[in-house]
């Protein structure tokens, strides 16, 4: 029997209900559950799909029912074929083979052999994790970003763990933790933000970044972490064995004793948890019982945002916050950490003092600025960073000149997706002119690339704004204020 009072005959698991529930962008105050679960029916007669749900919704319940409640017996739920076969479909279907070389397409000819071979090896307890091929891509400000290419079977592996570890840990996270959560996603942690800016008694505003958090993650913490919720070995056992199989770069295999490589399916869910019992439980503890003033919190990832009624609230909680990252081994970026008057009533004090206009601060891609409505009210406008508007539009400038001599409906198809991509991410209240600025200098590089593939063939202006119509979105507003989605989600 296990913690659930029922037999440990494997269930074969599927997809986690999760993946159907639409969650509230919930305010950051308290710590609300997304809502949205859906309700499973009963198993049928015969093992199924349904029987998977059903088994993972009881786990679920009890967590969500039982706070201190340590799960035994999850194993089982991992190794089942129709977990590995979810867990593979999920997978992206072009992504870089990692050590083995293996393809997504190539592992799918033989999909049921594979997995069958798959699971014994991780009921026998014979799964053996490969160490992860490292790549660097360009970061925004010229540096480069590690990031960790797994092999596809500790790939499917992983996103089959997540998937049973979620039904668990979906329960305990915060209302206001965003990052890599089923259900939410980017524009609601930046709903949460613009409304408590806007709404609450927030003056001060805190800028938190943690300094290199994937390389510096303690894997002795993490375990620890692991312990509160999972005491069954063989799951603790799989978690560590990707920690510890190191990273393979020019053919040297390094073992990592700290961090969880960025690339991997378990990688988010891992750096959640840490930042649960490291950051998002305390806070939560630390504005019920020292802050005087409102306090609101937004985290996504490694991100955090954190503003205050009162600067000595602020300061002293940077400076706790400072001593408590350093406990667990972690440490807040010097230059990207920063405390700076932000609110409603910051540009007449800073005017007052003679200190010209509140400075702004970046937070997912955009820059907020404090901002008037045009009846004057306080609102906070939100505008494209400048330094990743002109890191993409120098993407584009170089990917156009490889792409000089294609079919011109081909180069039109793809700056079809790379704008409507950023229209769709970007397109939010008061940025029109950062996306109209967007759209119309793409348009241009498109331009003085037509002009220079031939000294012969010119192409004129006039054609040239018949092709921009064709194949470029118009440069419009895809998502609505946040108060009126709020509404809506909630």
């Amino acid at each position: 029997m296990n913690e659930h009072g029922k037999s440990d005959r494997p269930i074969v698991p599927g997809k986690s209900p999760n993946k159907t529930r639409v969650p509230a962008a919930e305010e950051m105050e308290g710590r609300g559950l997304a809502k949205g679960n859906l309700s499973q029916q009963n198993a049928f007669r015969t093992q199924s799909r349904a029987d998977a749900l059903s088994a993972l919704e009881q786990v679920r319940q009890t967590a969500k029912q039982n706070k201190e409640m340590k799960f035994t017996a999850l194993m089982h739920h991992i190794y089942q074929i129709d977990t590995l076969q979810f867990a593979y479909s999920q997978l992206k279907r072009q992504a870089a083979p990692g050590v083995d070389g293996e393809t997504w397409r190539h592992y799918g000819e033989a999909l049921e052999d594979n997995l069958q071979n798959l699971s014994h090896r991780l009921k026998r307890g014979a799964y053996r994790a490969k160490p992860v091929r490292r790549v660097y891509i360009p970061k925004a400000d010229g540096r480069l970003r590690p990031l960790g290419v797994t092999a596809l079977e500790d790939k499917i592996v992983q996103r089959a763990t997540v998937e049973v570890l979620n039904t668990i840990y979906e329960s305990d996270f915060l209302g206001f933790s965003y990052g890599f959560r089923p259900g939410r996603n980017q524009h609601q942690a930046l709903d949460a933000l613009y409304s408590g800016l806007r709404d609450r008694n927030v003056n001060w505003v805190l800028d938190l970044d943690v300094r290199s958090f994937f390389d510096k993650l303690s894997h002795e913490w993490l375990v620890q972490f692991l312990q509160h919720r999972i005491a069954d070995r063989r799951v603790l056992h799989l978690i560590q064995k990707w920690l510890s199989a190191g990273v393979l770069e020019e053919g040297k295999r390094t073992v990592m004793e700290e961090g969880s490589p960025q690339g991997g399916s378990a990688s988010p869910l891992l750096a959640n948890i840490y930042l649960h019992y490291v950051f998002d439980l305390w806070i939560q503890a630390w504005r019920r019982k020292r802050a005087h003033g409102d306090v609101i919190v937004v985290r996504y990832a490694d991100d955090a945002v954190v503003g205050f009624e009162f600067k000595d609230d602020a300061e002293q909680f940077w400076k706790e916050l400072k001593e408590r990252m350093q406990n667990f081994q972690l440490e807040l970026h010097p230059e990207k950490t920063r405390l700076i008057e932000f609110g409603r009533h910051a540009a007449a004090n800073r005017k007052r003092c003679g200190l010209g206009k509140p400075e702004a601060f970046d937070f997912l891609g955009f820059t907020h600025i404090c901002g008037k409505t045009s009846r004057g009210r306080f609102t906070v406008l939100r505008q494209t960073i400048r330094k990743r508007l002109q890191a993409k539009l120098q993407q584009v400038k170089t990917e156009l000149r490889r792409r000089m001599h294609d079919p011109v409906p081909e180069v039109g198809a793809w700056l079809k997706s790379v704008v409507g991509g950023h229209l769709r991410y970007f397109g939010v209240p008061g940025n029109r002119y950062a996306l109209a600025y967007f759209r119309f200098t793409v348009g241009n590089l498109w331009h003085r690339v037509l002009r220079r593939r031939s000294q012969k063939g010119r192409v004129s202006w006039e054609r040239m704004q018949r092709l921009i119509a064709t194949y470029l979105p118009p440069a419009r507003i895809c998502h609505p204020y946040p108060a009126r989605r709020m509404r809506v989600t909630t």
